[in-house]
């Protein structure tokens, strides 16, 4: 008897020191808001999708599916008293070399691939993750517009996209936005710095993350950025002895269980380190100098590519005497050495070398094959391929597909096109002729259009009639 009460004491006693131990986190409340829920909803969707337009979105499946299992996580462990029903959480990763990551008021999240590899664990990504959602959580962004001037949500979204890219690029996308308000919504002082590392620590714990690793990955930025020091930092000032106040948090926090993302974030560094390097953000706004926001063919230089979307109507060609082929009614036939390009207006270009290329539309060309199979000659085609093209990439294996009614191959390649500076997604597909040669159709569109284009190149594929006798 004596021994089971005493087991009961201990138990009860263990009980009330863990009752206490959550409860003395630091308590963090909800600030006074001039403007609605609604109105940050409004602002990040229209910021995103300036970011979208406007910076290169890495669009590799490991490095999202980490981002994503670690945001849907943190999401579901955001405490009740600040939950926002009507807010959606979307999380992207840009191909950016710079250490940074942001988030926008509503739930817009996007962390440069540079942020990854920095780190050394998933509870690393996690602490930078937290951090943001909590910014977006306490809606830091709109209090801090609420101190300063008033707006139009419609007319800020390029200015919030150069406050968070900063620097000459940063420059170049806010002229024409109203002077300031970017700064406002993204450089937050540091009072609200402390509260979203507290409360980013409390999410970390509740989640199954140590919050500690938090306070590492903070100090790896800094250590990382050398004397120039990485944009987060400019971005997010340290509120005041930073790796001690978050580390002294997390000695009052209880983890609740481990957190099941340490595979996802191995398969996504081992991804990314197949991958060419991404450019720094001074490398995208040299690429991106010259032309900036034109439309139509340019002569020289790189440019951010704007091109018409696919037409609802279709237009067939015969480009050769045993070759149809339909397109989008918008798209104008290109002839270009041996090959057929098909391109809206501001989708091709040609330099004053006489050198073309294009970001937007398909390609179509014949190969000698060399192989004894479709996808041996296709191996040999992608090698020819990448001796102009040095970052070329195939993204996955071949799958079947139907071209022209004959069995063919198609496979996925990422590229960083020498036009724009930015991530571009191709879709390659081959078909044998009667000949022994291969017959190529290649679909190009920049990463961030690829899903809106996959559907056109695959009807063009099916389009294909090949008259050789075969």
């Amino acid at each position: 008897m004596t021994r089971n009460l005493r087991h009961r004491t201990s138990l009860a006693i263990a009980a009330v020191l863990l009752s206490a131990t959550v409860e003395a986190q630091t308590n963090i409340d909800l600030r006074k808001n001039s403007y609605t829920p609604a109105q940050d909803i409004a602002l990040g969707r229209q910021a995103a999708a300036e970011v979208r337009r406007e910076l290169p979105l890495l669009n590799e499946r490991a490095t999202a599916t980490l981002v994503e299992r670690i945001g849907n996580r943190l999401v579901g462990q955001i405490p009740g008293e600040f939950r926002q029903p009507a807010f959606r959480y979307s999380f992207e990763v840009v191909n950016l070399r710079d250490i940074n990551a942001f988030a926008l008021p509503g739930g817009p999240m996007f962390l440069n691939r540079g942020m990854i590899e920095a780190a050394r664990s998933d509870a690393e990504v996690a602490g930078v993750m937290a951090h943001e959602l909590s910014h977006v959580i306490l809606r830091h962004g709109t209090l801090q517009a609420s101190k300063g001037q008033k707006f139009q949500l419609g007319a800020i979204a390029g200015q919030v996209l150069g406050a968070i890219v900063g620097g000459r690029k940063g420059q170049v996308i806010a002229q024409g936005s109203q002077l300031g308000l970017g700064t406002w919504f993204l450089k937050y002082g540091r009072e609200y710095e402390r509260e979203a590392d507290l409360l980013g620590a409390q999410i970390m714990a509740r989640a199954g993350y140590d919050p500690r690793q938090m306070a590492n990955m903070f100090r790896t930025i800094q250590q990382q950025g050398g004397n120039r020091g990485p944009e987060f930092l400019s971005s997010h000032p340290d509120p005041g002895d930073r790796y001690a106040a978050i580390n002294r948090e997390a000695g009052m926090l209880q983890v609740n269980g481990r957190a099941d993302t340490a595979g996802a974030f191995e398969s996504a560094r081992s991804r990314l380190s197949s991958l060419s390097p991404a450019p720094t953000t001074e490398q995208l706004a040299r690429a991106q100098q010259g032309g900036q926001g034109q439309g139509g063919p340019v002569t020289s230089g790189a440019r951010t590519a704007r091109a018409a979307p696919p037409s609802g109507q279709w237009r067939t060609y015969q480009p050769g005497d045993f070759l149809r082929v339909s397109v989008p009614g918008n798209w104008q036939q290109v002839e270009s050495g041996n090959t057929i390009t098909f391109a809206p207006e501001g989708g091709y270009s040609r330099a004053q070398t006489g050198q073309s290329a294009f970001t937007h539309g398909v390609q179509i060309g014949v190969a000698r094959a060399s192989g004894s199979t479709l996808q041996q000659a296709t191996e040999q085609l992608l090698r020819s391929f990448a001796q102009g093209n040095p970052q070329l990439r195939r993204q996955g294996g071949y799958t079947a597909a139907n071209i022209g009614g004959r069995r063919g191959l198609t496979t996925t390649l990422s590229n960083v096109s020498e036009t724009t500076g930015r991530a571009e997604s191709l879709s390659l597909s081959t078909v044998p002729l009667r000949d022994g040669r291969v017959l190529f159709v290649i679909g190009v569109a920049p990463a961030n259009e690829a899903r809106a284009y996959a559907n056109t190149f695959n009807r063009v594929r099916q389009s294909l009639e090949i008259a050789d006798g075969a």
